[in-house]
């Protein structure tokens, strides 16, 4: 079966999509436990530890203590002469390991669709991200930096694997079926992340019954994320073939060089569908705000809104669980009203969520749980759709290689929402106006969606226009 072909017989392209899933499954436990839970809280403390001892070391004032108001400005540490506030670490560091990000990825996006050993790929790279997040593990005392140089290394093999991952969608699904594979992969990978926090968060709550210390619980939740995100990656490499010759005979270093030029020939055909790459630049607005949501939810609560650390994981695994229902309303929805207006419709309501977050009060678990089920609902459902959107307007036979550019683009823009909420908290000493300034995000977004004509971008790319979309 070659790209975007369903003549294979439909068991045959069922079966693969259901090992398609799996690694939806497989990779979420890095960005829900490693990056929205464990590693945001983890890596701060570290930081605020070390800035503390910098401050003493220097004969200065005491650092504040982490529960006081003013603790963002006061206490610092530094990196390569820059100085910054610990509290910050994290969104400065969400920021880098991106811009990182965008300077491997269009290389490695490139080299899986010259060489189309895509499935050699995937697995290379999420056993390399997993072997980066088990040795989080060794992260203690104050070498916050050690953890900084690894979590870098597990993001850019996460982000890249993701690449490859996507570019199978096209290959595995005829159009009519993407909306609902597409929503049943973020859907089931919600379903796993939540069921890794389950035990993670029954090993940080129970650490003293088993033995532990709360910090040796964190860390064996950084190796057991790393366990399940390669074990399971195992049922996609068995399931997922290949669909396409290679585009190129090129070996070794030869299929880097390739691949920039793989890339560039995809950059320069792409000016010829500016349709697709308008709705290409609304979802990387609306996309940077969901991502910066999910990425320091954990930190807004903990810093300005003072919950302990065990209700913040509490919350995030309710995200996790209703996250798994919403993914599948999103898919009902789009068969129901269209793609383009169930995003729309998602994307008005984290309006509406990300703005009330402002007027949660300080300690009120009851609330903040609410606030979690209301980003549940639409947290993967709007990437899920946006995803299989996508998919419908690109020109048939370069799948792999716009998602790639889908990709990239991702990474390239994504910087700007963690790099807005650090530095309006820094600034501010709260991230209170740091959480709400990210509404921009959605409502840009839903405003140049209204005039993405969608129907037009998918009959320009040459693919047939669905009845519903």
């Amino acid at each position: 079966m070659s790209v975007a072909d369903s003549s294979a017989p439909p068991a045959d392209r069922r079966r693969e999509q259901r090992a398609w899933i799996w690694y939806d499954w497989a990779n979420s436990v890095f960005p829900t436990s490693v990056i929205t839970v464990f590693f945001s809280l983890y890596l701060g403390s570290i930081a605020q530890v070390a800035a503390q001892g910098d401050t003493a070391r220097n004969g200065a004032a005491p650092c504040l203590d982490g529960g006081q108001e003013n603790s963002l400005v006061n206490c610092d540490i530094s990196l390569f002469g820059l100085e910054f506030p610990a509290g910050s670490l994290w969104g400065y560091l969400l920021s880098v390991a991106t811009v990182i990000q965008v300077l491997v990825l269009p290389v490695m996006g490139a080299i899986a669709d010259r060489t189309q050993n895509k499935r050699a790929m995937m697995g290379a790279l999420a056993f390399t991200g997993s072997a980066a997040t088990m040795a989080l593990a060794t992260v203690t005392g104050t070498n916050w930096q050690l953890g900084v140089g690894l979590f870098i290394i597990a993001n850019i093999c996460y982000g890249a694997s993701v690449v490859v991952y996507y570019a199978f969608l096209p290959e595995i699904a005829a159009p009519e079926e993407r909306d609902a594979v597409s929503s049943r992969g973020w859907a089931f990978g919600y379903l796993g992340g939540g069921l890794a926090l389950a035990l993670h968060l029954a090993l940080y709550l129970g650490h003293d019954a088993i033995g532990l210390t709360q910090s040796e619980s964190v860390r064996l939740a950084f190796v057991l994320s790393g366990i399940w995100w390669a074990a399971f990656t195992l049922v996609p490499l068995r399931g997922l073939r290949a669909h396409q010759a290679p585009h190129g005979g090129e070996r070794g270093f030869g299929v880097v060089t390739a691949g920039f030029k793989e890339l560039g020939q995809t950059l320069r055909f792409a000016k010829g569908f500016p349709l697709t790459l308008a709705f290409l630049g609304t979802y990387l607005i609306y996309t940077d705000g969901i991502a910066t949501v999910a990425n320091v939810s954990a930190q807004y609560g903990s810093a300005e809104l003072k919950l302990e650390q065990s209700v913040l994981i509490t919350t995030i695994l309710i995200v996790q669980f209703v996250a798994f229902f919403g993914g599948l309303l999103h898919g009902w929805g789009a068969k129901r009203w269209g793609t383009k207006r169930t995003i729309m419709i998602s994307l008005g309501v984290w309006i509406v969520v990300v703005g009330a977050a402002y007027f949660v009060q300080a300690g009120q678990q009851g609330q903040f749980f609410a606030l979690a089920a209301g980003i549940g609902i639409v947290l993967g459902g709007t990437n899920a759709l946006s995803r299989s959107l996508f998919s419908q307007m690109i020109p048939p036979g370069r799948e792999a290689q716009y998602f790639s550019l889908y990709e990239v683009g991702e990474r390239s823009t994504s910087w700007l929402g963690p790099l807005v909420f650090a530095g309006v908290g820094q600034a501010t000493g709260s991230f209170r106006l740091a959480i709400v300034s990210l509404v921009v995000f959605f409502v840009v977004g839903l405003v140049l969606m209204v005039f993405v004509p969608v129907r037009r971008a998918i009959k320009a790319s040459g693919n047939p226009v669905p009845e519903t979309v």
